[in-house]
């Protein structure tokens, strides 16, 4: 396939693209700043480019499969709604450019049902957790009625706290959460990939979590 990377400095959106060239796709990373990723590789094309001008990301999407969007919130108290605006824009670009398919990541605490999740998790560690990141869910929750409210082809991946650990594998859940309080990015980027090839997890919220 051929992908457009959004996030791709980032932590996880580089697991992202190494991932996917050892997987033999063809990768375009959009980046604000291209030195920051320093991976050379022959089906890797590296774009700099505006995420919140969907003119500017417009080039960034001709010619591809589907879009990985790895973006995330630089700290707790960001009130920049990184994830909630740069999708708009993704989402309008992809409306231009005829591309259908997107993987977005999202959160656990997003989902405010609490299904799936024990009633401990749910009534004393998630409150919690979400009193402490307010801003970088109420941004994730936007992203995520964003999608809802498209005609695209998305699947978002909901993980409880990440970790640089290793891949050993992951476990999901289709509309719920899943017991397990951590998930390596590793294991994040796998999962990504794996829901693009997928169509049963299209207009999907997915819950992820290590084994």
């Amino acid at each position: 396939m051929q992908l457009t990377v959004f996030g791709a400095t980032g932590a996880t959106g580089r697991l992202v693209v190494e991932q996917a060239l050892e997987a033999g796709h063809r990768v375009r990373a959009v980046v604000r700043t291209p030195s920051k990723l320093a991976l050379e590789h022959h089906e890797l094309e590296t774009v700099k480019a505006d995420l919140f001008d969907p003119d500017s990301l417009k080039p960034t999407l001709v010619g591809a499969d589907a879009v990985i969007s790895a973006l995330g919130a630089t700290s707790r108290n960001d009130t920049g709604q990184v994830c909630a605006n740069g999708v708009r824009s993704i989402l309008t670009a992809m409306g231009s450019t005829g591309v259908r398919r997107i993987a977005a990541i999202s959160a656990q605490p997003v989902l405010r049902s609490g299904k799936g999740e024990s009633l401990v998790y749910r009534t004393a560690i998630t409150p919690i957790i979400r009193a402490i990141y307010k801003n970088n869910y109420a941004d994730l929750e936007v992203m995520e009625q964003l999608l809802l409210d498209s005609t695209a082809e998305w699947t978002v991946l909901r993980p409880p706290y990440l970790t640089d650990k290793p891949a050993t594998g992951y476990r999901t859940a289709m509309e719920a959460n899943i017991s397990g309080s951590s998930l390596s990015r590793a294991d994040l980027a796998k999962a990504l990939l794996d829901v693009l090839a997928d169509p049963g997890t299209v207009r999907h919220a997915i819950g992820v979590t290590g084994v």
